[in-house]
């Protein structure tokens, strides 16, 4: 008996609306256009709160003060690292037609003398994706990497971020082989990183969720051989439609490193073989020695 108890707990998923990630996103209504939450410690990457937890949780007070439900475009630029602990977010409607509406929000935190510090700032546009037509006409192609079973997580050995790191408990990754040669001191130099994705308590993608996973995988710049943190300057992430049930495939590429940034292109595609959502991310390198 308690064993089969203890086999339901373990197959049990997480619904949206209902799990881990919705309750750390979020937010409380205080008057019309401010809302206070909580930057939960449990994502966190070096002790600053990941990037794409930050864009998820604004996108959640966005949907929350806009007329229309699903982040299409949202662009936020990052000024100063947030830490676990109180923030409040302030919204405004800039636009609002028929089928799109346009937003911005901030985030800020408290200094030690009580003061305001802006951490993140956010231009968002706003649609519906369930009446968006059927009609694709692409090029993309689904990353080309191993099924699921044939790629490393943490229980196949799978190396962890140095220095890390409360989210990858959060999360449920598992890493191309040919993108973690890092681990082993012998980094690709081609500026990749592909894995499959999911929540570590099994909740399905949705299009707010989507802004977590453009910016959850290690960092291309490992494969560069460059270790540390990477810092988000600006990251702007393209919603294409409401992903499927199942675990996403992402891959992530740099081209460009100079002048001691570099880009990061992301593209994430859900288990019907659709590309649901796309990014480029603005980040510092690391610091070489």
């Amino acid at each position: 008996m308690a064993q089969a108890a203890t086999e339901a707990a373990q197959t049990a998923r997480a619904t949206i609306g209902d799990s881990e990630f919705d309750r750390d996103t979020a937010v409380t209504l205080r008057e019309e256009g401010v809302y206070d939450a909580e930057l939960s410690a449990g994502w966190t990457i070096i002790q600053a709160v990941n990037g794409g937890y930050l864009l998820a949780l604004l996108g959640r007070a966005l949907g929350q003060a806009l007329p229309h439900p699903d982040p299409f475009s949202v662009s936020a630029h990052y000024l100063t690292a947030s830490v676990p602990g109180p923030a409040v977010i302030r919204t405004q409607t800039v636009r609002t037609g028929r089928t799109l509406s346009t937003g911005q929000a901030s985030l800020f935190q408290y200094a030690e003398d009580g003061s305001e510090i802006e951490r993140i700032r956010v231009l968002a546009t706003y649609g519906d994706l369930d009446t968006l037509s059927g009609d694709v006409r692409t090029t993309a192609l689904p990353p080309a990497m191993p099924d699921r079973d044939h790629c490393l997580g943490p229980s196949d050995g799978a190396p962890r971020i140095p220095g890390s790191s409360a989210i990858t408990e959060r999360l449920d990754i598992k890493l191309d082989p040919a993108t973690v040669g890092w681990a082993v001191g012998a980094p690709s130099g081609k500026g990749e990183m592909r894995g499959w994705f999911g929540l570590a308590d099994g909740r399905d993608p949705d299009p707010l969720s989507l802004l977590l996973t453009v910016d959850a995988l290690p960092p291309t710049s490992f494969e560069l051989g460059l270790s540390g943190w990477t810092p988000t300057v600006e990251l702007t992430t393209h919603v294409r439609c409401r992903p499927a049930p199942g675990p996403l495939r992402v891959s992530i590429a740099t081209r460009n490193l100079a002048g001691g940034f570099l880009e990061e292109d992301a593209e994430v595609w859900d288990s019907a073989d659709r590309l649901v959502a796309q990014s480029r991310q603005l980040a510092k390198a690391p610091r070489t020695a």
